[in-house]
């Protein structure tokens, strides 16, 4: 495995003052055709994930009910906003856990649209791991899309599930569940890998699953994960390290050879002696694959399809750092990208959502905003509507 390991250079922020939002922001010169539209989860739901297939259909799951055993809700969303009916993923009730912001669902549509799900299974899941271990959840929806079909466990024996995991998939029939974990002779968070479990039938079985990530690095135990596959076959996760405790450092792995082999580069380093329960986001536009994390109460991305050089330069989201976290992502085929992130949430405790756009040279552009009301253990997920313009659902 090969490792290609730097610390960046953190770039001057431009600053910007955020509006709160009542309607959208008057787009500049650059972005004369995109619209932001902010919609809310129906009944409450929150830690939205959110799915767009080949022909701009956006496929949500989200939360709801009680967040240590709760139900994970699955709907489309069309471009005004509205909701379709939701249709339940998890087969036996209370399966799925929102508490910790970072143990949720996440989808990903495969062949034919066909949507997959991956979660941390709650106390009440089953089936069970190994030895009563939390499972690693996984269910897909049926060929006429009615309703998804059993619940499974992917996890066969690498145990130990604390932060949330990650699921990716193809036109091909490759689905890709992925976690970390530190398997059957871990010590602690230091030994801990990323693991990832393999279908080529579109999800119809899994191989056992595999590591994918260095044993040096370890992994942060509560923090999440992202994956994707992009339009060329290449697979890309996002995890934190946890290496001598406080090295809780952001890492790419990218395989071009279908999970075979994998590079790993450090895109930022973070010394920190806790675990910071961050999340992260990839998305994938005609000019590339971005990636996006947060580093020290900071959110930022990168273009991670190409050849990373040798001090990772993030574009930072503009205005003073803070309490800002789980990014998300979306990109447009003018090659803007729009960046979501959280402020002021924390454990237990609530805040709001705030989003900037910046144009194909990542520069800022005059479409930013901030609105009030993200729910405890809630976070935003953006998404590009067919129109070319933006979506945040929290």
């Amino acid at each position: 495995m090969n490792s290609d390991k730097s610390v960046p250079r953190i770039v001057l922020s431009v600053l910007l003052t955020f509006v709160l939002v009542g309607a959208l922001p008057a787009a500049d010169s650059q972005s004369s055709t995109t619209g932001v539209r902010v919609v809310r989860l129906p009944a409450g739901g929150i830690q939205p994930q959110v799915a767009v297939d080949a022909r701009g259909g956006a496929h949500v799951v989200y939360f709801s009910g009680e967040s240590a055993n709760g139900d994970l809700l699955y709907a489309t969303v069309n471009d005004a906003g509205q909701f379709s009916p939701p249709t339940r993923v998890n087969t036996e009730p209370g399966s799925a856990i929102a508490t910790g912001t970072v143990r949720g669902a996440q989808v990903a549509v495969g062949t034919n649209g066909r949507v997959h799900v991956a979660w941390n299974g709650s106390r009440r899941a089953i089936p069970r791991g190994p030895g009563g271990a939390t499972p690693m959840l996984y269910a897909r929806l049926d060929p006429g899309r009615r309703a998804f079909e059993p619940q499974r466990n992917v996890l066969q024996f690498a145990v130990g599930l604390d932060g949330g995991g990650a699921i990716a998939a193809d036109d091909s029939g490759r689905v890709l569940v992925a976690w970390h974990a530190g398997g059957p002779e871990a010590k602690g968070e230091g030994d801990r890998r990323v693991w990832m479990a393999t279908s080529v039938n579109d999800g119809e079985t899994f191989s056992k699953e595999q590591p994918v990530s260095e044993s040096s690095t370890g992994a942060c135990g509560c923090c999440g994960m992202d994956a994707l596959i992009d339009r060329r076959g290449s697979l890309y996760i996002l995890y934190r390290s946890a290496r001598d405790v406080v090295h809780r450092d952001t890492y790419l792995l990218r395989s071009t050879d279908g999970g075979r082999r994998f590079s790993s580069t450090t895109l930022q380093e973070w010394r920190i002696g806790a675990c910071p329960m961050s999340t992260f986001a990839l998305a994938e536009s005609a000019n590339g694959v971005y990636a996006a994390w947060e580093t020290n109460g900071q959110v930022q991305f990168t273009r991670v399809d190409r050849t990373m050089p040798g001090a990772v330069v993030p574009t930072e989201a503009p205005g003073a750092a803070g309490k800002r976290r789980h990014p998300s992502l979306a990109t447009n085929a003018r090659g803007e990208i729009l960046l979501a992130w959280s402020e002021g949430t924390g454990w237990q405790k609530g805040g709001a959502v705030a989003w900037q756009v910046f144009n194909q040279d990542g520069r800022v552009t005059s479409l930013s905003g901030r609105s009030e009301g993200m729910p405890v253990w809630g976070f935003a997920a953006a998404y590009t509507r067919r129109d070319g313009g933006f979506t945040i659902v929290y």
